[in-house]
């Protein structure tokens, strides 16, 4: 791609982020009650999209050859455990379980790349 075709797809993938953010702020303003669809698929896409992500972070995890799922079965414990303790979304996906499963395959288990 040209410089000038990365300038043109960046400006469109925001133009489409932004457009999707706002369109909801448009469609129910403040004080109109969201359709029951709506407010369903509020209360049922999170976990949703939680239970999607446990399944493509362990897709591909081996557990008949070294390291056996060992790393990634440490760092769901520890992701459920700050999400129990804390119970803060961010720092249960992105937080300690994280940088525990990376410390974990880079130095204690030294998994090859």
């Amino acid at each position: 791609m040209t410089s000038f075709e990365m300038v043109i797809t960046v400006a469109i993938v925001v133009a489409a982020t932004l457009l999707t953010r706002f369109s909801a702020f448009l469609i129910f303003p403040p004080g109109k009650k969201a359709p029951e669809f709506v407010q369903y698929l509020g209360k049922a896409l999170p976990a949703a999209v939680m239970g999607m992500l446990v399944v493509y972070t362990f897709k591909d995890t081996i557990v008949l050859s070294y390291p056996y799922g060992i790393p990634e079965l440490i760092a769901l414990l520890v992701t459920v455990g700050m999400h129990l303790w804390k119970r803060n979304m961010f720092m249960s996906i992105g937080g300690a379980g994280t940088v525990v499963y990376m410390i974990l395959i880079q130095a204690v288990f030294n998994v090859p790349k």
